[in-house]
């Protein structure tokens, strides 16, 4: 029994990736009201944790077990994090502590750094080759003899070069098989293959030094080693590592940035669009009065944005997706589509072809006196819309009603680090999803640097970025911004296949930075 309503959870973090958390401890770090945790650490979880957890950092055993037994003692759960998994963290002296004061108490175990990193390198411990594996601390190289199977070397960073003369005057052959990994499963990922005889070289040759890494680094010696290449997976991702920048508003910007992720990139959402109420309500409250009393056969979404307006004022009324009953709904496009899923309505008309008011009202089907009641559609829009749609609805003999149900104003400037990455060649990728991302990107911002790679959603965005001199790299195979990511990729790959075939080293588009601005071909 304990003498205490809360309880305290000793949780494994993982190596570094945060999609290697378990589900239990995502679940723990949502409901603490407590984390200890050193920084670099609590970084990984911070979006996980509720608004008001509290977050500090570790000291001595017996400071940290006091923090975490007067979370517990005040009937809250307090969580201890730990990278990779506790038990082999040190955790032992501050659960044994918890026990002693009978603390409720649970260990959730982690994924480990001495086997989650070499799977993100590709290098199967356990192998064909015979023998045993062994781990060991780089401190005890000196004392390892040489024998068959694979040897993984903890904190491998502090001199690798040395670690190799170590184990070859210890016994082990100087061409026995040498990986190296540094920042393991994160983006910063980095490995090299050698052999023991050959560190010092290899490592020059492929541009690392005490300056060029940063976190810590496991190494594995043996054949494991060497059979590196047949299951890379993590590494060779078409935009390993790269930086991409995503110029939206922060609501629409997620699923850009998951995507991106998939491929190993590391996104940075830089918002250039503020979203904004209308001026004046009253338009917005009139629209939903006749939506309820049945004034519309249509409703037409041509952004996220207005699906969200439009839910917004609706459950400010205490309603929701059924005062769409009887009313037929269109969209834009698939982001738009998804957010009208996603409030419980599926839309009735989504264009196949170009996903744009244009491609919208190619899709619209003409008014039939005979077959629709009422005449009218009601377009909830931006302010800065343009009336093309309106007009080609009118052609086909409806009557629209353009409701402005939010204003879009140009966002405030990023923060300097974001802006001299931008202009600096920081960024490897920009991705321009529509013509105001350009317009307002270049406004707060400025212009992307020469080497940074262009992409943008379709042919009109694309006008613009050459009306501001910007010199279009990649341009999706249809509007969308799944396929705007995809497209991305595909220009990586390529890249990374091209500087395979040639026997260069690859480098980033941001590792080649040269003067001047990007111009048009």
């Amino acid at each position: 029994m304990t003498d205490m309503d809360g309880w305290v959870a000793f949780v494994g973090a993982g190596p570094g990736d945060e999609g290697l958390l378990t589900t239990r401890a995502v679940r723990l770090l949502g409901d603490a009201a407590l984390v200890v945790a050193e920084p670099e650490v609590a970084d990984r979880v911070r979006l996980l944790l509720r608004p008001d957890a509290q977050v500090v950092e570790p000291s001595d055993v017996a400071g940290t077990v006091r923090t975490l037994l007067q979370t517990a003692r005040a009937g809250l759960l307090a969580v201890r994090l730990y990278p990779g998994d506790p038990l082999l963290s040190g955790a032992a002296a501050e659960v044994q502590a918890c026990a002693k004061a009978k603390a409720r108490f649970e260990i959730v175990p982690g994924v480990p750094a001495v086997t989650g990193v070499p799977a993100y390198a590709g290098i199967a411990l356990t192998g064909d080759a015979p023998g045993e594996l062994r781990v060991i601390h780089a401190s005890e190289a000196s004392q390892v003899s040489y024998g068959p199977g694979t040897l993984v070397v903890l904190r491998a960073e502090t001199a690798p070069q040395d670690l190799g003369k170590m184990l070859i005057a210890a016994g082990w052959p100087d061409a026995t098989p040498f990986a190296i990994t540094w920042d393991g499963t994160t983006t910063d990922q980095q490995t090299v293959v050698t052999t023991l005889g050959r560190i010092g070289p290899d490592l020059k040759a492929a541009g690392v030094t005490v300056a060029t890494t940063r976190g810590g680094a496991i190494a594995v010696i043996g054949e494991a080693a060497a059979a590196k290449s047949r299951f890379s997976w993590y590494e060779t991702k078409p935009l390993f590592g790269w930086r991409v920048l995503v110029p939206r508003t922060r609501e629409q910007a997620s699923s850009v940035s998951d995507r991106l992720r998939e491929y190993g990139a590391v996104p940075e959402e830089v918002p250039t669009i503020a979203v904004e109420p209308p001026r004046t309500p009253q338009q917005m409250e009139r629209a939903i009065k006749g939506l309820v009393t049945g004034r519309y056969q249509w409703v037409a979404f041509t952004s996220t944005n207005a699906v969200k307006a439009v839910r917004e004022k609706l459950e400010e009324y205490g309603l929701d997706a059924r005062a769409f009953a009887g009313v037929k709904v269109a969209a834009v496009g698939e982001q738009t589509s998804a957010a009208l899923l996603d409030f419980g309505i599926r839309p009735d008309l989504v264009p196949d072809g170009q996903q744009s008011a244009e491609g919208l009202a190619d899709a619209w089907p003409p008014y039939d006196d005979l077959l629709d009641p009422i005449n009218r559609v009601l377009l909830p829009r931006a302010d800065i819309a343009t009336e093309t749609l309106v007009a080609r609805l009118t052609d086909l003999g409806w009557e629209a009603e353009d409701v402005t149900a939010y204003r879009t104003v140009r966002a405030a400037p990023p923060p300097a680090p974001i802006r001299e990455a931008i202009k600096g060649g920081g960024f490897d990728a920009v991705l321009f999803t529509s013509s105001s991302t350009v317009r307002n990107l270049v406004g707060i911002a400025g212009k992307p640097h020469a080497v940074t790679v262009i992409g943008v959603i379709g042919p009109q965005t694309a006008k613009t970025a050459n009306d501001f001199g910007l010199r279009v790299d990649v341009t999706s195979s249809k509007p969308s911004v799944t396929a705007l990511v995809d497209a991305l990729a595909e220009f990586g790959a390529a890249q990374r296949d091209a500087a395979a075939e040639a026997g260069e080293p690859l480098r980033r588009p941001s590792e080649r930075r040269r003067g001047g601005r990007r111009r048009i071909r």
